[in-house]
């Protein structure tokens, strides 16, 4: 029987008990009827998962014993960050929760010209904290026991200039100079795939990659849609370098 398994933004060590913070009491205790004495296994993104046992399960506060530590391996070994125009609700939602089960290791939202989604300082930062939550619910689903990193939006010039030399830098383009069959082997920095928003990339946007050092990348005939583009190239690249 498949374990209940959920994230706790907190240290974990063998032997210790702990108290589970509301959400994750509540998911646990009021979703998942645990009661006191029933297993569950408790990850907190340092790479390992950890076996618990309830030890209190009150309206007020729930514990947890934690009884064994296991290390998880089952990371990609292609390290793929998605540089993704901001997408409207449901859709970023989608996107992030898939390319998370999909073992992207870093996600980039970025404000392009065309971008639909105007957020304000308030705004973004209950977006991230919610973008932040839908990434961990997907590891815990999928069993990643690392949380992809997630930053702050940022405008796609400086988001695409501040990216490290050593990456292998692709944007989708049905006349690209790339196919998946002419990929090799991946540099050591990994690969960052770059997707644009609802209405696409503006020829801004597209020479603004160029200048950064995007190459373009062959992905079949048809056009994608922004919730369907990033998945694939994900698939496609883990298929090719990845573990797929």
């Amino acid at each position: 029987m498949r374990l209940t398994r959920c994230h706790v933004d907190a240290p974990l060590q063998v032997g210790a008990e702990i108290v589970l913070p509301e959400d994750t009491a509540n998911h646990l205790l009021r979703v998942m009827r645990l009661r006191e004495g029933d297993a569950c296994v408790l990850f907190n993104g340092d790479g390992h998962d950890y076996s618990a046992e309830v030890t209190v399960a009150g309206k007020r506060e729930a514990r947890v014993r934690i009884g064994a530590v296991q290390r998880m391996d089952n990371e990609s070994p292609l390290r793929i960050t998605l540089l993704q125009g901001i997408a409207r609700g449901e859709k970023m939602d989608l996107i992030l929760q898939k390319a998370t089960e999909l073992g992207v290791a870093a996600v980039i939202p970025v404000n392009a010209e065309r971008t639909e989604v105007k957020l304000d300082a308030a705004r973004t930062e209950k977006r991230l904290a919610h973008w932040h939550t839908v990434i961990v619910s997907a590891c815990g689903q999928s069993g990643r026991a690392r949380v992809p990193s997630l930053v702050p939006p940022q405008n796609l010039q400086a988001a695409a200039q501040g990216l490290p030399a050593d990456t292998l830098k692709l944007t989708l383009d049905p006349q690209g100079e790339h196919r998946l069959a002419s990929l090799e082997a991946a540099p050591a920095g990994g690969v960052v795939i770059a997707i644009g928003p609802e209405g696409g990339w503006s020829p801004r946007d597209r020479q603004a990659l160029q200048d950064a050092g995007f190459q373009g990348l062959q992905l079949g005939p048809r056009i994608l849609r922004t919730e369907t583009a990033g998945l694939a190239a994900i698939a496609a690249l883990q298929a090719r370098l990845g573990d797929l």
